[in-house]
């Protein structure tokens, strides 16, 4: 990718917060400063930055209008840096506690991953073998559980007038019952990722398409969760089959359990729900340009069809 402004070249809001952001980060005042804009941020501006004289390139997250709502980010820079001492995530340069702004390195030669990178055995069992080394590395500083962070959607939204589908309340009834469920088994609290897009994944290849290497980036939502929500999170991002997702439950645990594949099932649901919630308050609070209701409402149809699943009650009392 190119450079496409130096500084003082800013035309846009945008490009301009940047180049204020810029000047302040330690060690990069008074040096030739050149920035290009990243795409794939729903909630904050990114960007790749070049420095006269230092032999790497940078990434730059910017937080966005109203994303304080949804995110801690001293957890998240704690996440990041956790997740690269284990060696699987870029490295952090400088993280302001006041504004949010991260500086970290930008992944030479690494591209993103499609979902369909997630149908390669390959990409997938890495990812899981990430998972696992990062739920067994240092619990982080903010516990909040796939149920926290329903609960605070749900409220946050009726407090902002969030749109809901006219199925709502059966659709809390049954979650309600799923977290009366896990809280009756008692959660597996590791350090979690929480939010698997594809985006989120960049890969490093050889000339023959072979994997070399496998980054995650973006850890804004990471926390305290319950172990298998990162694999029922993942089973509901890319659409996999139940043969599938049993294999992930296969390969991460050792086994087929059954018992796990159903706390991964009902998580797949919860997963869906929460970013069906966490969607439609958005529509009322972001002024981005994107179709959250939409999204949203997809979201809670894909929750449906779990929840409304005959095996429903035999999963809960699977967990």
């Amino acid at each position: 990718m190119s450079i496409k402004r130096r500084m003082g070249e800013g035309i846009t809001t945008h490009e301009r917060n940047l180049e204020r952001v810029a000047a302040r980060i330690p060690g990069w005042g008074g040096r030739s400063i050149g920035y290009a804009p990243l795409v794939g941020g729903l909630l904050n501006q990114n960007w790749l930055v070049e420095v006269k004289g230092h032999p790497r390139r940078y990434f730059v997250k910017v937080p966005g209008e109203g994303s304080d709502n949804f995110i801690d980010r001293v957890t998240a820079n704690q996440a990041a840096r956790n997740a690269h001492a284990i060696g699987v995530g870029p490295e952090v340069f400088h993280f302001d506690l006041v504004d949010g702004v991260e500086v970290s390195e930008f992944l030479e030669g690494y591209r993103t991953c499609t979902m369909l990178d997630f149908f390669n055995p390959a990409i997938r069992d890495t990812v899981l073998d990430i998972y696992r080394r990062l739920h067994a590395s240092p619990a982080l500083k903010l516990t909040k559980t796939m149920l926290d962070m329903i609960d605070e959607h749900i409220e946050q939204g009726r407090a902002n007038g969030a749109h809901y589908p006219p199925e709502m309340f059966w659709l809390e009834r049954r979650y309600n019952s799923a977290k009366k469920a896990f809280r009756a088994s008692g959660l597996d609290l590791v350090a979690c990722f929480n939010d698997p897009m594809p985006g989120n994944f960049l890969v490093k290849e050889d000339g023959d398409g072979r994997l070399l290497s496998l980054k995650m980036v973006d850890y804004e939502f990471a926390s305290n969760n319950e172990r298998t929500y990162e694999l029922g999170a993942l089973s509901a991002e890319m659409f996999y089959e139940e043969d599938i997702t049993m294999g992930l439950v296969q390969h991460y645990f050792g086994s087929a359990r059954r018992d796990m594949f159903a706390r991964v099932i009902v998580n797949r649901a919860l997963a869906d729900f929460k970013w069906a919630c966490w969607a439609v308050l958005n529509r009322r609070l972001s002024g981005w340009d994107f179709d959250y209701q939409k999204y949203g409402i997809w979201k809670y149809m894909r929750a449906r069809d779990l929840m409304g699943d005959p095996r429903w009650e035999s999963w809960l009392r699977m967990i």
